[in-house]
């Protein structure tokens, strides 16, 4: 039930009427007034010098100056909720900044180890005298992050590493400092950001399904929850890239924040999402389609109201950037339900720019808690002037413009909040079952319910797709430059390979209901009668064996009323759900080569080759590149592909882009009769299929991430960069590692002495032979090591290594999940 827009209002609204602009400038006397009015009226006996504090405001000479700071600083740290609570925090450095907000575990035989450095200790601040004691030390190596209480106040848990050859691990400790207990230990595995569950269960975030960003090498981390002593860890999220910084809504459900993409920008693809705590119903909440801020950390609720108390910070940066309240009853994406921002010009930001615009806030805020509706603590920069890696300290905001600074130290101090009890949120119950290889259930009422379907009629839409989108489980070190960049290359502008998973039908009242395997990440598209996409998901969902998940529509607005027929029941739950059963055959990786390419082979390559004609317009053959192979190159770069490729944050109007638009099913289904030579070319319905499902699919073309050839240019090329370096030298010809350029296949590994680089050396020179025995080489390669596109691929060593880890930890997570189902219990060092 959604809560009246009349109640959120005036939420709203009182918090608008205390802000900066309305209290005439911050840390002025009428903010501070505000304030200790506030606490009078809230707190009465339990604020005893408010009296006192307002007739010394009432001197002039307390207005301003010295005078005016001691006095807020006396007025505002006797805060009630402060008062004998001693706060925590940790105190470190700022993690050096790396490829993205998400990079700061740092973790073992991984590409950004080297930049771990230790921290300081865990302490304790008492407010009223600003003396500090130390929590625990984790000694001159160790580091210490994400510190959580319990909400009985007795206990905080937290994530430590001993040294740069350890990883995280959860441990927890009395808020005495006495009985510390590690809970997790598995080898070669992060584990951060734990946070108590409502029935004493914790979640955290952990890399134990190794996986990495899909825009660079970055190892990434998923939800996993366990039993309060460790015992049981298993999975509960299953995006494809990153899910952190948990914490507990007033409902029960977990708000956490989450990096994928689907068909995507990378930069712009970090809001805020719910859960069950049982890995049920994970659920947008904030920011998924918004461009700027680039991420949304640290989110929790704020105490008493229904707002949302978060940063938001950029993409390429680390986790600082504004501190932010957010209003999603006003909506769930935009400037819109940004209720107010610290630093206050900051909400001119949202939705402008990119996703690194909030690089220009000043000062920085992180790790915002809310203490009451009113007033935060927060960990923001001491200095507003000079260079990088300005100090932190824990600061007192408050909605009234006040904001001073409580406690500085050392390197600076992060992850503030208060050590006492909290009220505890209602205990979920689990929805789902822990089967081997299970399935769950989804439906959908009303597919033409929704945002973003205009023009579509009803009844044109016939089908829906089950689409997977495979996690990136290797990477290499030379990329290609895609948007973004693709370590190896996979695409020409965008990062997934697709596996299609089945198609379903569209009852004639819109309605759909289907089977879906468990733990696996999915999208939908929707289809008309010729199975061509009308609209997709730009994002991703999965589900729990034993789950039944459903929703109103396609993209529907979630803050709206939804014209719910409770009178009849959809027409796809008449009848037993859909069954997936794959796409041409069993689901598999779509191949380009595989697929698509042999329909050019038997229709069009006769005379769209290299040295004819129609090849000079549009070379269709399927001889590898560099990279790719031909048509791919050519179909792209000459602008007969359709594909939103990494596309913007936005949601997309119904047949924007894909096989609908494309300028190359026009050319085979209406120009062509109209081409003399063309007049007998007539594709099979199922080979017009293939381009439509490729070209739907955002154009993908490697079925793998592995690569042959890690050391050749993208991962891709039997070629090194130093020998293509060398190539264009001798053929005076720039290869182009990216996608924005019009230059068509260069190389034919198969036909070496069709190359189109050699065209401009005379045969009989030196150049023409060294340039030909390169390319020759690389034809060899191929033939001793088939790449990605190649009958006889076999992924490099230390792909097969990073390959097995996966599995190994998937035996484990089999195997917890199976002690689940059996009532027993297995920990961390029963697989060590």
């Amino acid at each position: 039930m959604k809560t009246p827009l009349f109640i959120c209002a005036a939420a709203t609204l009182g918090l608008l009427l205390t802000s900066p602009v309305h209290a005439k400038g911050k840390n002025s006397p009428t903010s501070l007034r505000a304030a200790i009015e506030d606490l009078q009226m809230k707190y009465g006996d339990r604020y005893p010098q408010a009296k006192a504090y307002l007739k010394e405001l009432d001197q002039k000479a307390n207005q301003s100056g010295e005078n005016f700071q001691k006095l807020q600083q006396r007025a505002l740290r006797a805060h009630p909720l402060l008062t004998n609570t001693p706060v925590l925090f940790v105190e470190r450095a700022q993690y050096l900044s790396d490829h993205h907000n998400t990079e700061t575990i740092f973790q073992t035989d991984e590409v950004c180890t080297h930049k771990y450095r230790p921290s300081g200790p865990m302490k304790l601040l008492d407010v009223a005298t600003g003396k500090t004691k130390v929590l625990l030390d984790p000694g001159k190596d160790g580091s210490i992050r994400d510190p959580e209480v319990h909400p009985d106040g007795t206990r905080v848990i937290f994530s430590m590493r001993k040294n740069i050859q350890d990883d995280y691990h959860i441990y927890e400790i009395s808020s005495k400092g006495s009985g510390l207990k590690q809970l997790t230990s598995a080898k070669g595995v992060a584990d951060f950001d734990p946070c108590y569950l409502p029935d004493g269960s914790i979640v955290f975030s952990s890399t134990r399904e190794p996986k990495f960003c899909g825009c660079n090498r970055h190892i990434m981390a998923n939800l996993f929850r366990m039993e309060a002593d460790g015992a049981n860890i298993h999975q509960i999220g299953k995006s494809t890239l990153f899910e952190g910084q948990s914490s507990v809504m007033p409902d029960g459900r977990i708000l956490y924040n989450r990096w994928e993409y689907v068909d995507r920008n990378f930069g712009d693809a970090q809001g805020l999402w719910t859960v069950n705590p049982d890995g049920t119903n994970h659920a947008v909440y904030w920011g998924n389609n918004t461009a700027s801020p680039g991420g949304v950390l640290d989110a929790r609720m704020i105490p008493g109201t229904n707002l949302t108390l978060c940063t938001f910070s950029s993409c390429h940066d680390v986790p600082w950037g504004a501190m932010a309240i957010i209003d999603r009853n006003l909506g769930v994406d935009g400037r819109k339900s940004v209720v107010r921002t610290w630093p206050a010009d900051a909400i001119n930001l949202v939705d402008k720019g990119n996703f690194d615009t909030f690089k220009r806030v000043n000062p920085k805020y992180e790790d915002p808690f809310p203490l009451s509706e009113t007033t935060f603590l927060v960990s923001r920069m001491t200095q507003t002037k000079g260079k990088k890696g300005r100090p932190m300290g824990i600061f007192l905001v408050d909605t009234f413009g006040n904001e001073i600074l409580l406690h500085s130290e050392g390197r600076g101090c992060y992850e503030p909040m208060p050590v006492t009890t909290s009220k505890p949120a209602p205990v979920k119950p689990i929805t789902r079952d822990y089967k081997p290889n299970g399935t769950g259930t989804f439906y959908v009422q009303n597919v033409y319910i929704g945002t973003h379907m205009q023009g579509v009629a009803p009844g044109e839409i016939k089908y829906l797709r089950v689409v997977e989108a495979p996690e990136k489980r290797t990477w290499i070190n030379n990329p290609w430059s895609g948007q973004g960049t693709q370590w190896p290359a996979m695409n020409w502008h965008n990062f997934q390979n697709k596996r299609i998973l089945g198609t379903v039908p569209v009852e004639e009242d819109g309605s759909v209901h289907f089977e879906c395997p468990a733990d696996t990440f999915v999208f939908f598209q929707l289809l008309d009668k010729d199975k061509m996409m009308i609209h997709s998901m730009r994002s991703g969902t999965s589900i729990q064996s034993g789950e039944t998940q459903g929703c109103v529509g396609c993209h529907e607005d979630r803050n709206s009323a939804v014209p719910l027929n409770t009178q009849k029941q959809p027409l796809a739950m008449k009848r037993a759900a859909s069954k997936l059963s794959g796409w041409k055959g069993k689901p598999r990786e779509f191949s380009y080569q595989g697929e698509v390419q042999p329909v050019f082979d038997q229709h069009c390559v006769s005379c769209h080759d290299y040295g004819k004609p129609a090849g000079q317009k549009l070379n269709l053959a399927s001889d590898r590149t560099l990279v790719f192979n031909a048509s791919y190159i050519d179909l792209w770069s000459k602008g007969y592909v359709n594909a939103i490729g990494a596309g913007p944050a936005a949601i997309q109007q119904a047949r924007s882009w894909g096989a609908a638009n494309s300028r190359l099913v026009k050319a085979l289904t209406v120009d062509h009769q109209n081409i003399p030579e063309h007049k007998d070319v007539r594709l099979k319905r199922d080979e017009l299929e293939k381009i439509t499902t490729w070209l739907d699919l955002n154009a993908p073309y490697y079925p793998t991430f592995q690569s042959a050839h890690p050391e050749g240019l993208a991962g891709r090329s039997p070629l090194t960069p130093a020998e293509v370096g060398k190539l264009g030298k001798l053929t005076k010809t720039r290869f182009v590692t990216g996608h924005n350029h019009r230059q068509g296949a260069q190389i034919s590994f198969e036909r070496p002495e069709l190359s189109p680089c050699l065209s401009k050396l005379d045969p009989k020179s030196k150049e023409y032979r060294v340039a030909l025995a390169l390319i020759n080489e690389g034809k060899k390669r191929l033939t001793q090591t088939p790449r990605g596109d190649m009958p006889g691929f076999k992924p490099s060593d230390r792909d097969l290594k990073r390959l097995k880890k996966y599995t190994d930890r998937k035996k484990i997570e089999e195997a917890n999940r199976k002690a689940i189902q059996e009532g027993n219990k297995r920990y961390d060092r029963d697989f060590q």
